[in-house]
């Protein structure tokens, strides 16, 4: 388990030298492109945002109305051993460790407008984020603009189209794993990330559905006919999430707490006690992460043959336009002889032809 847990970290370091050196996607195959990849796809009421703070275990994400997400943020989860505290670092600020996860949030927020200004506009530059903590397990999720109908005022005409376009350059790639997330309260067939999913990935092979809201469903109605696969069958088992409620925000319950209301939830069921092994937030971010580790091993060749075809581009390009000298002494005194030897082969080559 040990080295297949180092492989999602490698992964994670490919992924924040892809956004350094510029690269994110959507130029041909590029490396950000083959590494794999979990995207989270929903409806801006969905319940995405509070799906992805239960796996993690805490409030870190902003909130509000309309669109929130922004640009994509990369979220990686490493799990850490023993009682060492929890702690976020940004890729854009790595010198600073963050252990107050309200200032993680505002962090978000204006990273996000130091890129798209205080407007309502989107980004496709990531926001990468990292959390350690000894309550997660080892995971990279994708948080994606939540997808909507209509633009609202502040917002260009263009907006649903924007976000769509945005979404689907993500989970179209063969190398993307898509978590759809659907509100129970909705019908499935009117879903729009399993819409959305369905038209990339017709098989449900790179799919797994999650069904969000279970408990304010009407009553004497359930989920069943999804949760077991008889109303849109995927590839993969679907997984029942009990989001916190309003009430419990207001009175401040934190993630843990909720986690463990959600398992009783569950387990007490009449309709759903038989599915309690395979539903709730941790139950989702141990199958993502055994799946993903499942992937990058499939991966690992094409990987590495597109990082070699990379280096051997650049090393003719370097030697193209002429290699960096080098900062030290010994290093300069190199160059130095280098190039004289280069001009002594040239200046005879101009003898012996003259």
């Amino acid at each position: 388990m040990a080295t297949m847990e180092s492989l999602i970290g490698l992964v994670n370091r490919i992924q924040r030298a892809c956004t350094v050196l510029g690269d994110h996607g959507g130029e041909g195959m590029s490396l950000w492109e083959a590494l794999p990849s979990v995207a989270v796809v929903g409806g801006q009421s969905s319940g995405k945002s509070s799906v992805l703070e239960s796996v993690v275990g805490r409030d870190f994400l902003p909130r509000g109305s309309g669109i929130v997400t922004r640009r994509p943020l990369v979220l990686q989860l490493h799990k850490t051993e023993g009682s060492q505290p929890e702690y976020a670092e940004f890729l854009h600020a790595p010198k600073k460790r963050f252990t107050d996860f309200a200032a993680v949030r505002k962090e978000i927020s204006e990273e996000t407008d130091r890129i798209t200004g205080k407007t309502k506009q989107i980004s496709n530059i990531p926001i990468h984020l990292s959390i350690y903590s000894p309550n997660v397990v080892n995971l990279t999720l994708i948080d994606l603009p939540g997808l909507t109908k209509v633009a609202v005022e502040g917002q260009s005409q263009s907006i649903v189209e924007d976000i769509e376009n945005m979404v689907r350059s993500y989970v179209e790639k063969p190398n993307c794993i898509i978590l759809a997330i659907s509100p129970a309260n909705q019908d499935i067939a009117t879903s729009d990330a399993i819409k959305l999913a369905r038209e990339v990935d017709a098989t449900g092979e790179r799919t797994f559905g999650v069904v969000t809201k279970l408990d304010l469903m009407d009553k004497g109605t359930n989920a069943l006919d999804v949760l077991e696969g008889r109303a849109y069958r995927l590839q993969h088992p679907w997984v029942g999430i009990v989001n916190r409620s309003q009430a419990d925000i207001n009175k401040n319950v934190d993630m843990i707490s909720a986690r463990r209301k959600e398992q009783e939830y569950f387990e007490s069921s009449p309709e759903y006690g038989h599915l309690s092994h395979k539903m709730g937030s941790e139950y989702l971010a141990k199958l993502l992460s055994r799946h993903l580790e499942i992937v990058i091993r499939q991966r690992i060749p094409s990987i590495i043959a597109l990082i070699n075809k990379t280096i051997d581009e650049l090393n003719a390009e370097l030697d193209r336009i002429g290699r960096p000298i080098g900062v030290d002494g010994g290093a300069q005194l190199y160059t130095i002889l280098e190039l004289c030897r280069a001009f002594d082969r040239i200046f005879k080559e101009h003898l012996d032809g003259g």
